[in-house]
């Protein structure tokens, strides 16, 4: 059953809490007339509160909401009468409220100064989360199609130039080393290296309003601001102290620019604990930890075997999560690790590509296209059973299905607003992705009230996925 309070997690700083209800009230309350009334907002205690009375829909009742900004947000649900089985309808108006939450701060973001260091590694510039590279994003992990189309096209040199057999053992052994070196591979193109004596992430947000944003990238250059980054670096992490949002704005200050206190955020972030912690409650080797200074939050593992992984997090990742949230998402990419899913991904790959110009051949002849349709429609929907085994095995090694399911609603909840408009879900579960929709992915963490005990959780998964599958056609 649905809390009547709870909280929402918020990386805003002082200043933009009052504006995020004043963004709800205008964006979702006020245009929905026919669910909303009785709308106000108040001051209580010198903060700010939304109020306004939910219509159940199909005369079944009212609830009063109650919204306050603070930090977390605050929210209560009075139902004016005792009404049984509300707990989809508050589930409903509680996850629009998230949204709307979200969607502030993601325009917030869009003007916002990220500043992120690491004890004694390289000072590098951010890259901003713009709108176009979020689209391309998948939660957790890679798009599988990218890792696809890349080895298609390596494949097919390969049997072009060398022939079925000769490329058939080249592909093989191609496959064989990107395995054995995936991990350095992606440590490589990552920007920092965590361990234990550098172990932090650091970060500092100033949260602009856009035209002052604007008139900041007019007047500083990036050499200016890798400037900044330094000077802050050397009278903080240099010393041995942890940078503030004070030093930051005598920094500022110094170079002519100044930030209202109220709009600034600072963070820190022990990444090398956090995976070590994911580590132990899996019993598996620590692996290597790597973090890329990119706004657009994500995270990914790979390896060779659990012995020889490497975790991935991204800036945005850290900035948008509460630690727990971290801890479990880790816990899903370590899912992958212990799994051994990227050696199996990638032979699933490589087999069907083999197959395709041997002993399918004759098949694909007759309609090429169909046939690729078809192929890469079953990769990908067998995908999904290791990234719903990845949510579970978190769920049961870390213990925290609901805290992964905020991640997961933090991070997708653009993803989820689609899938909740769109007239039919099916579009989310045939389209080229290995991770399943999201809805399914939240609920199912949801349905979870504490850390599950499951014998074989592949088989469990696919399951799961077969059977949300079905309902979508209504089976």
């Amino acid at each position: 059953m649905l809390e009547t309070e709870f909280l929402i997690d918020t990386e805003l700083s002082k200043m933009h809490l009052e504006e995020a209800l004043d963004f709800l009230r205008e964006f979702y309350l006020l245009l929905q007339s026919d669910l909303f009334k009785d709308i106000s907002k108040t001051v209580e205690g010198g903060v700010g509160v939304l109020s306004y009375t939910a219509i159940i829909p199909g005369n079944k009742g009212e609830v009063r909401v109650k919204i306050k900004a603070t930090s977390p947000f605050q929210v209560e649900f009075t139902p004016t009468i005792r009404i049984p089985n509300l707990d989809h309808e508050l589930d409903v108006f509680k996850e629009d409220i998230i949204i709307g939450i979200h969607t502030f701060e993601d325009a917030i973001r869009q003007s916002t100064l990220y500043f992120a260091w690491v004890e004694g590694k390289e000072i590098i510039p951010e890259a901003p989360p713009t709108r176009r590279k979020k689209a391309s994003f998948r939660i957790f992990g890679s798009n599988m199609i990218l890792i696809y189309l890349l080895f298609f096209g390596v494949n097919l040199v390969l049997f072009l130039l060398l022939g079925v057999i000769a490329a058939i053992i080249a592909i093989l052994a191609l496959q064989f080393i990107i395995i054995l070196f995936s991990d350095r591979l992606l440590l490589k193109a990552s920007d920092w290296r965590i361990t234990a004596d550098n172990p932090r992430v650091h970060i500092l947000e100033y949260q602009l309003p856009l035209e002052e944003y604007q008139k900041f990238q007019e007047k500083f250059n990036d050499n200016i601001i890798i400037k900044m980054k330094e000077d802050i670096y050397q009278k903080s992490l240099g010393k041995g102290l942890t940078p503030t949002c004070q030093l930051g704005e005598e920094i500022f200050q110094e170079y002519g620019f100044h930030c209202h206190p109220d709009l600034k955020v600072s963070k820190v972030v022990d990444v090398y604990s956090i995976v070590q912690e994911a580590a132990s409650k899996f019993n598996m080797a620590m692996p290597q930890v790597a973090v890329s200074n990119t706004m657009i939050p994500n995270a990914a593992a790979t390896g060779p075997s659990p012995n020889r992984g490497l975790v991935l997090l991204t800036t945005g990742l850290l900035v948008q999560l509460e630690e727990d949230e971290i801890l479990s998402v880790v816990g899903h990419e370590m899912g992958h690790l212990s799994g051994r899913d990227p050696l199996i991904l990638f032979s699933i790959i490589s087999a069907e590509f083999i197959m395709r110009f041997t002993i399918l051949t004759p098949i694909v002849v007759i309609s090429p296209l169909l046939y690729l349709i078809v192929a890469l429609g079953v990769i990908f929907f067998v995908a999904k059973f290791f990234e719903t085994r990845a949510d579970l095995l978190s769920a049961m090694k870390i213990g925290q299905p609901q805290v992964l399911a905020s991640a997961l609603r933090k991070i997708g909840y653009q993803r989820l607003y689609a899938e909740r408009i769109s007239p039919t879900r099916l579009p989310s579960w045939v389209n080229f992705d290995s991770h399943p929709p999201i809805y399914f992915r939240i609920d199912r963490l949801e349905n979870m009230k504490s850390a599950p005990k499951v014998k074989s959780p592949l088989i469990k998964s696919a399951r799961d996925v077969v059977n949300g599958f079905k309902r979508t056609w209504g089976w």
